[in-house]
């Protein structure tokens, strides 16, 4: 049963995210439009300051799975219900924090967002804060759930609700932004949408994994203890904040909500990057924490490491370098001739992480032996350097100045440091995982000499031809990558299910 839910969790998982890629590629252009490029970087302004409310949350979600997995795997059921009771005090209280701190920001929001935002900004501002800060106050105890269904490998259920969400909010947006509301119709949608998905977490929970609670004694030496794991946690969401979102608020104080739009766009499209590689991972938390807690083998987990990590490569690199031959055209052709500049600061932004998104799975592997102290310091280190880059970029070349100190940063702390801590102290074999990956690289000559030739000679900024030499440059990569790059195991994940539906099919046809 566990293996079903995940390996339809993960094929959910991809629906929902190309669903959700269909989407926003049509409803994205039209919601800028209607919003305008200066409301438009007001939302991911104050966006990026309530996000840091979501630090409150201290790393305590992958706290929550480890403890679990190592209490499910003694099947000690006496423990899980005071775990989760636990978690939900403590959540609950960091929901209260987060109210009280989320009104000191609405109150002060003159100062914290600077004088280059208008006193009209200044009113919507507070509006979408305040909505902002509920949505994450609530967030807290609704994680508590989410983490429970995660823990129980439930990715189907997650998916599917994670599609009805997709596919319900551009219909409920639309019409609301075509009636004039803009960011403060778009934020309150979102709020209702966000308390859908935690009901109906909590009732699958309750209805069918049957979650217990048990709130005596609360253990506040195992709390302790699971402060101690989650704070190295909580140390790289600092970091993660300020890598993400520290670049928003610089651009906002000095330049203006037009440079945030231009940046924003560009942080949505590494969003979506980004998500493309940890949907693969995801799936393998719990088996992760099961194979650390029972044998520990540093060969097993390497070679989950890289069979997963090349599988996350060949995606990647199908999509970092087709944005690096037609993603200019494609910005303008979507977002518009003002969103220009998006171009750069995307590639500033993706082909660093690149680096780490091939190796997402070690980080679950650190969590999982409570080695991740390093990492969280590393990046820590990386991130303030992040921020002194940044500053002067940014005044200077504004948002591909501040794209550009994150890219230093990110070369230094993804690409060096953490791969030397993977083979010296976590034990994963790093020079296997790279011999691995580079054997995909051959692969890659063809396609890139096709993109050189088409952005030499094609127009691609005629609608027709971007889209035959785009559809061609994804063939071509995808045949070059299959014939030269991938393995038999690769190859299988492909081609098995394909064999199994034409067998079903010619035994439904033959019948």
């Amino acid at each position: 049963m566990k293996a079903n839910q995940l390996k339809l969790g993960a094929v959910l998982s991809y629906v929902s995210m190309g669903i959700g890629y269909i989407i926003s590629i049509v409803y994205t252009p039209i919601m800028l439009r209607l919003l305008g490029q200066s409301e438009y970087g007001l939302y991911n302004l104050v966006n990026s300051v309530v996000s840091y409310l979501g630090l409150l949350s201290f790393g305590f979600g992958s706290a929550y799975i480890r403890y679990y997995s190592i209490y499910k795997a003694k099947d000690d059921q006496k423990n899980i219900q005071k775990l989760n009771g636990m978690f939900l005090i403590v959540y609950l209280g960091l929901g209260l924090v987060a109210v009280l701190a989320g009104l000191g920001l609405v109150f002060n929001i003159d100062v914290i967002l600077g004088k280059k935002i208008s006193a009209q900004e200044l009113s919507t501002a507070k509006v979408l804060m305040a909505f902002m800060v509920f949505n994450i106050a609530i967030s807290f105890p609704g994680s508590i759930f989410h983490s429970y269904i995660t823990a129980n490998e439930q990715y189907v259920f997650q998916n599917l609700l994670q599609i009805i969400r997709t596919v319900l909010s551009p219909f409920i947006m639309l019409p609301v932004l075509l009636m004039g509301y803009k960011s403060i119709g778009m934020v309150t949608v979102s709020t209702i949408l966000h308390l859908i998905i935690h009901m109906g977490n909590i009732a699958f929970c309750i209805r069918k994994l049957n979650i217990r609670f048990s709130f005596k004694k609360f253990d506040f030496s195992l709390m302790k203890e699971i402060a101690v794991f989650s704070s190295y946690i909580f140390l790289n969401m600092i970091v993660d904040q300020i890598n993400w979102n520290s670049d928003k608020f610089i651009i906002g104080r000095f330049k203006g909500t037009t440079a945030v739009a231009t940046y924003g766009l560009a942080a949505q499209l590494n969003t979506y990057y980004i998500t493309l590689s940890t949907n693969i991972s995801n799936v393998f938390i719990p088996r992760i924490n099961r194979m650390v807690s029972v044998s520990n083998n540093s060969s097993e987990l390497t070679e989950l490491f890289t069979r997963i990590g090349r599988l996350q490569f060949i995606l990647l690199s199908l999509i970092c370098s087709g944005f690096v031959f037609f993603g200019k055209p494609f910005i303008e052709f979507w977002a518009g001739a003002d969103y220009r500049e998006s171009y750069l600061i995307t590639l500033l932004l993706i082909v660093p992480v690149t680096i780490s998104l091939t190796q997402t799975l070690g980080i679950e592997i650190q969590k999982a032996k409570n080695m991740h102290k390093f990492r969280s310091w590393i990046y820590f280190a990386v991130a303030v350097v992040n921020i002194c880059l940044s500053i002067p970029l940014t005044k200077r070349y504004g948002g591909v100045g501040a794209a550009a100190g994150t890219f230093i940063a990110l070369i230094i702390g993804n690409g060096f440091c953490m791969n030397w801590y993977y083979h010296v102290r976590i034990g994963l074999d790093i020079k296997c995982f790279w011999i691995n990956i580079f054997k995909i690289l051959p692969s890659l000559i063809l396609p890139i000499l096709y993109g050189i030739l088409t952005v030499s000679f094609v127009d691609l900024y005629r609608v027709q031809l971007f889209l035959i030499y785009g559809a061609f440059y994804v063939l071509l990569f995808s045949a070059s990558v299959w014939l030269l790059g991938m393995n038999q195991y690769e190859k299988g994940l492909i081609a098995n299910p394909v064999k199994k539906a034409l067998r079903k099919i010619s035994t439904h046809n033959t019948q």
